[in-house]
């Protein structure tokens, strides 16, 4: 849902054609994410060319993952009402749940393809996700969704908001609303800043990063989805608080898993245990 009361969705032009900020956020948002992603498999010794071919499957599916899980659970029959509606992505209308699912999902049989163990790359991938849902979190703003409640913007200011996303989240009649995209992206930021610091534990095990991403934007979102006037619904169920119990709960087994090695089992740093790929 789009706050038409707060702004019109900005764009930039060029010549006749619009190119709205939503857009280039989640572009800036994708090569962020490659390039942290590229960095670090690259430092395991693992072929650039398996990591850009998988990158590439998993930002076409992710999206349309994203634009199918925003269409079932936000209005499905206004979208089969209006079928062209469906592909207007650069509107906005992406469920950062449906291409989480569909990405992971696509990296699991991509690494089936070729012999790679895919919580491997689950954990490569972990902090330049946060980097990018970060960043992608802003095309939201520029597009006037991800808001919550209505606020006091004098608690706002309490709270270190910057004026201008102040000013973004109150429209014309003088109510502001809670910048609930600020709120994720600061948190999103901050979570991966400790992910580059923990990644660097010697006795890191494999799989705990991947763990840590769960529960970690599990809780995150969890907590910021009571503010949302915009959430995406079963009836009174709010579909992602759902998701992120879900993600709480794989985190928390395979946390408990590697409770279970030995301090030397199995370490993520340990470059002797990620195998050639024969690509």
């Amino acid at each position: 849902m789009i706050l038409q009361t707060i702004h019109d969705p900005i764009s930039i032009k060029l010549g006749t054609v619009d190119i709205r900020l939503y857009s280039i956020c989640i572009l800036i948002a994708f090569i962020a994410v490659y390039t942290v992603f590229k960095t670090e498999a690259k430092r395991f010794n693992v072929p650039r060319d398996f990591i850009f071919n998988m990158a590439f499957w998993i930002f076409i599916l992710g999206v349309i993952g994203a634009r199918v899980w925003y269409v079932l659970f936000y209005d499905l029959s206004y979208y089969l009402k209006n079928p062209i509606e469906i592909v207007q992505i650069w509107k906005g209308g992406l469920a950062i749940h449906g291409g989480l699912l569909v990405g992971i999902l696509t990296i699991i049989l991509y690494c089936k393809k070729y012999k790679f163990r895919f919580v491997r790359l689950l954990d490569f991938i972990a902090p330049a996700l946060l980097l990018g849902q970060a960043i992608g979190r802003w095309g939201n703003f520029f597009n006037g969704e991800a808001f919550g409640k209505l606020i006091d913007p004098a608690l706002l200011k309490a709270y270190l908001i910057p004026d201008f996303i102040i000013k973004g989240m109150t429209d014309a009649a003088g109510n502001t609303y809670v910048p609930t995209f600020f709120l994720e992206s600061f948190a999103c930021f901050v979570l991966f800043i400790l992910f580059i610091i923990i990644r660097n534990y010697r006795y890191l095990k494999v799989g705990t990063l991947t763990a840590l991403y769960f529960m970690g934007y599990g809780v995150v979102r969890f907590l910021i989805e009571y503010q949302r006037l915009d959430a995406l619904k079963i009836g009174d169920v709010r579909v992602a608080q759902v998701i992120s119990v879900i993600f709480f709960i794989i985190g928390l087994t395979i946390l408990i898993n590697n409770g279970r090695k030995s301090k030397l089992d199995d370490l993520y740093n340990d470059k002797e245990n990620v195998p050639e790929i024969k690509y």
